[in-house]
């Protein structure tokens, strides 16, 4: 149900339940990191918000090395990839495997944020995924007929008959197999029991930004002295594996509601049930949104050539993680830092794949990463302070009114600060001696082993991550059957 994403989020049976280490310039907290520990990955725990980033993005990946990654070059596999329900236009879908929908949820301060971010002074985006990302608008999500519909619905179900197709359940794959440079196959433990798979062909990592990585490493690929600490023999050596992690920092501003218009009012048990019978019975109603449906793209001043802030409206206000929730009526509206410059690392804890590795992202590492999010702050607040949010605007609860200077907005972000769960970039993508794949997706240094998942974004998108991870998988499948690129799109960008 894509209103129970907190619940999914917290069910240890289905959650890999990361910790970052200890964050030196966050007052020594240590994040947590859920990760889902089932078919469809995070596409299955996520809030379903679908975006696909700024065009600049994918265009400075060419610029890092990664020829055919350009924007002209992965529009068409964003195309691809999904059924937009508004149709098929230049720049979106409408036969893909993913069913991808505005949102449209009619909360009533849904309306209200958009019309204050307007009132500031920001752009309207009708479609950020189209022409034009900049601005104040409604979120693309991946829900259909109520429904979640994650990558395991969209493109695992079609297809679970086929006779050249085996899913494994409950396996934990604890090595690649190589045969001096070429990867022959998987080590996998099922039910405590040791399992040697091998093939001919190629083997494709799809383990995510922590996952992928250290297999790898488990696996003798990696820094030398790196493996040597915990007596994993080298393999291939390749140093940047785990290196160049990033992800994405929010913090959330808060305000009391003046009118019992917020979601706390379902907060009552038997109002959940009936959430949920609606839900289950007829597929409508609450239980259909994950109710992050509007937000932003927008810049912290002139200088910054794209948007480097991101806005997730909520018509509540949630602490924990989404744990707890209020008492009383209030809303949440969340900014996000979209292109740190801070660079994080993963590596092992020791050879035993049940161990955790090691997670350090560096968080707020240089003061350009400081000022954007406290300058992020100070438009967010501008924002709640517009003319249409005054007969809902009660007192501010987070940070609250004490937090009044640079200092002030500073601390309360190294104290607030979480993730926003958009782990990448730890198998970077490039022709340089940082790069662990090659544009082909190819690991360097092996042969038939490639990763094809969120670790090979060499430079984070400036959005979420799931529609830009399933674009990666899409022109995988292009590159490991040799096929012929989809033809470039050339479109048109607006500035605003």
């Amino acid at each position: 149900m894509p209103a129970a994403v907190k619940y999914v989020m917290m069910d240890d049976r289905i959650n890999w339940r990361y910790y970052t280490e200890p964050q030196i310039n966050m007052d020594g907290r240590q994040l947590e990191w859920p990760r889902a520990r089932l078919l469809g990955g995070c596409s299955s725990h996520n809030t379903m918000v679908f975006v696909r980033g700024h065009t600049s993005d994918y265009d400075h990946w060419r610029q890092l090395g990664c020829e055919g990654w350009s924007y002209a070059d992965v529009l068409p596999y964003f195309q691809r990839s999904e059924s937009h329900a508004n149709g098929k236009d230049d720049y979106r879908g409408d036969t893909g495997p993913m069913q991808v929908r505005p949102a449209d949820f009619p909360h009533i301060l849904n309306q209200v944020f958009l019309d204050a971010g307007v009132e500031a002074g920001f752009p309207y985006s009708g479609d950020f995924n189209g022409q034009q990302q900049e601005g104040v608008g409604r979120f693309d999500v991946n829900v259909y007929n109520g429904k979640r519909w994650n990558t395991s619905r969209a493109y695992l179900w079609p297809v679970q008959t086929r006779r050249n197709l085996d899913v494994q359940t409950n396996a934990y794959v604890t090595r690649i197999l190589f045969k001096s440079n070429r990867a022959v196959g998987l080590e996998l433990s099922i039910g405590g029991r040791v399992h040697k798979v091998e093939t001919s062909g190629k083997v494709v990592l799809s383990a995510g930004a922590i996952n992928t990585p250290q297999l790898l490493m488990l696996s003798g690929v990696g820094e030398p002295t790196e493996l040597a600490a915990h007596g994993v023999p080298v393999t291939i050596e390749l140093p940047a594996v785990g290196k160049n992690l990033q992800d994405h920092l929010d913090i959330g501003i808060q305000n009391k509601c003046l009118q019992p218009v917020t979601l706390v009012k379902y907060n009552r048990p038997h109002l959940k049930a009936l959430i949920g019978l609606q839900w289950l019975l007829f597929n409508t109603g609450l239980g259909t949104s994950g109710h992050f449906e509007v937000g932003s793209f927008l810049r912290t001043n002139s200088s910054v050539a794209s948007s480097d802030i991101q806005h997730h409206f909520l018509p509540l206000a949630v602490f924990d993680n989404g744990r707890t929730w209020p008492k009383e009526h209030s809303f949440q509206l969340s900014v996000c830092q979209l292109r740190q410059e801070s660079r994080g690392f993963l590596t092992l804890r020791s050879a035993d794949p049940s161990d955790h590795p090691v997670i350090q992202p560096n968080y707020l590492q240089t003061e350009e990463d400081r000022r954007c999010l406290r300058d992020g702050v100070k438009i967010t607040r501008d924002i709640i302070a517009q003319n249409a949010f005054g007969p809902y605007r009660g007192a501010e609860i987070q940070p609250g009114p004490s937090c009044k200077t640079d200092a002030d907005i500073d601390a309360f972000v190294r104290a607030r600060a979480e993730t926003t769960y958009h782990p990448c970039g730890t198998c970077k993508m490039g022709t340089d001696e940082n790069s662990v794949v090659d544009p082909h997706l190819r690991v360097v240094g092996t042969e038939g082993l490639r990763v094809a998942d969120a670790p090979v974004i060499p430079a984070i998108v400036s959005g979420n991550l799931n529609a830009p991870t399933i674009m990666i998988a899409e022109k995988a499948s292009d590159l490991i059957l040799g096929r012929v690129p989809l033809p470039r799109a050339d479109v048109s960008i607006a500035q605003v």
